[in-house]
């Protein structure tokens, strides 16, 4: 048996080039045969759809067709970010050629480990990282700014805590509104620090007043932790009041800005995050709302000195000869070994878009969730729960119980043709739309309402009939 051809090296892109034709041909059935935004028949019908296709995963005898059957059912049973009724999570349609980098950053497999296994992709990274975090921190403070590459929100949000517990001498405490994310919490349990301090977030966001309460009762180093983006609803707490009271209380900021980031992208939205310049750590989510291939996520720090908690040292990847004859030590830049050239995608990204093509994306996205909520406001038979801030809108059957809310939900995931979020405020449970596709039009934002009040009326005729 011949040794199957490898994606690099001289004979890699002519390898690449039918398999290619074949991922493209299977995506494009595969979604065909989908014929919506999610595949229809809930999951105990997906998961033998996949059994089916898929076999025997790993027979005697190989099969020359897996690719081709493999990626036909991927594409089946996937749900589709980029369909414009496919709007529940955080999940974004990736840009072409952010992908098209992806698949340059597989072929060739660089790790970002050690210089000889990543020559070109290390400065790429220093490059990148240095540039967004100016971004975010700007220039003109008392640290040079920089930023690490990360998975994503929670690995950024767990090295945030592991920065400030550092910087604080081996121990900090967490001070985090209600409507932060899980991982916070979580990072502070599996750092093991003390138990965190949650305060009220009465609207959605957290208020300034209950913070200052909260840490005027509290002793020892102490990190704050500010959400600009919730995931529930998009809201985003008072930076600026936030900073004030951390700069009272001598207390560290964090800003988990993993949704709301993108809008310093955008010169109408993002003095929506004036204050996020004052924080120690940023967190930047750009599989959110930045239309990269997950993963995609950053961590800022407004002094680079922080990131001197980071570093490591194993002879065979940044011995110290190495370092000081100039071979740049990458271990300090992340808590992992291996990394996959993740910069890559970002940095096309950046270039061929450009500040002003990327505050473009953001711009319609916010603009489709203020029509959106319009369409829901003017719907007598829903409840808008508010303006959107970025691009959520959370809405409800009007008069509906939260066992209704879920049921409608649930009916559109099983049918297939619509996926929508489910967020719990106020004490009820609201249908979410996250609004992440530029390309969404009118139609589809009223098709979307229309397949919910549908949906509604269905549950309400089945129930009478009974």
């Amino acid at each position: 048996m011949s040794t199957p051809p490898f994606a690099s090296g001289p004979e890699g892109p002519h390898a690449l080039r039918p398999l290619l034709d074949t991922v493209l041909e299977a995506l494009d059935t595969g979604a065909r045969a989908r014929g919506g935004p999610l595949p229809a028949g809930g999951p105990e019908a997906v998961a033998a759809r996949t059994r089916a296709a898929v076999g025997d995963v790993l027979p005697d005898q190989g099969d020359p067709h897996a690719l081709r059957t493999l990626v036909h059912a991927f594409a089946e049973t996937a749900a589709d970010p980029a369909h414009p009724l496919c709007a529940a999570h955080l999940h974004c349609p990736p840009l072409a050629v952010a992908t098209a980098a992806d698949l340059a950053a597989s072929a060739l497999n660089p790790s970002l480990d050690s210089w000889d296994q990543a020559p070109g992709a290390s400065e790429l990274e220093r490059l990148l990282t240095a540039t967004l975090a100016r971004e975010i921190h700007g220039s003109g403070g008392p640290g040079k700014p920089d930023s690490l590459i990360t998975t994503g929100g929670t690995e950024a949000n767990q090295l945030a805590l592991l920065l400030a517990r550092e910087a604080h001498g081996g121990s900090v405490r967490l001070v985090y509104g209600t409507n932060a994310h899980h991982s916070l919490p979580r990072a502070a349990w599996l750092l093991g620090l003390p138990e965190p301090v949650a305060v009220p977030a009465p609207r959605g966001t957290l208020d300034p007043d209950a913070l200052d309460q909260a840490l005027t009762g509290l002793t020892g180093p102490l990190l704050v932790a500010a959400t600009a983006g919730t995931t529930d609803a998009g809201y985003i707490d008072p930076l600026h009041d936030i900073a004030a009271r951390c700069t009272t209380h001598g207390a560290r900021l964090h800003v988990d800005a993993a949704y709301g980031g993108s809008l310093l992208f955008s010169d109408r939205h993002r003095n929506m995050l004036t204050g996020l310049d004052t924080a120690d750590t940023v967190t930047l989510d750009l599989h959110k709302l930045g239309w990269q291939p997950v993963a995609a996520g950053l961590l800022a720090v407004r002094d680079a000195h922080d990131l001197a908690a980071l570093r490591q040292h194993a002879d065979y990847l940044n011995a110290d000869d190495d370092t000081e004859a100039g071979l740049p030590d990458l271990l300090g830049r992340s808590l992992r070994t291996t990394r996959r050239p993740d910069v890559l995608k970002l940095a096309v990204t950046l270039k061929t878009l450009g500040r002003s093509g990327l505050g473009t994306l953001v711009d319609q996205v916010c603009a489709h969730a203020r029509h959106f909520a319009d369409l829901v406001d003017a719907h007598p038979g829903f409840e808008l729960h508010a303006p959107p801030v970025i691009s959520t809108v959370l809405f409800r059957p009007t008069d509906a119980t939260d066992t209704t809310v879920a049921a409608v939900r649930r009916a559109l995931l099983t049918d297939g043709r619509a996926v929508l979020g489910r967020a719990r405020l106020d004490g009820r449970l609201w249908l979410k739309a996250t609004l992440l596709n530029p390309a969404t039009g009118p139609d589809d934002l009223a098709a979307l309402l229309h397949l919910a009040a549908a949906s509604r009326a269905t549950l309400v005729e089945g129930h009478t009939s009974r």
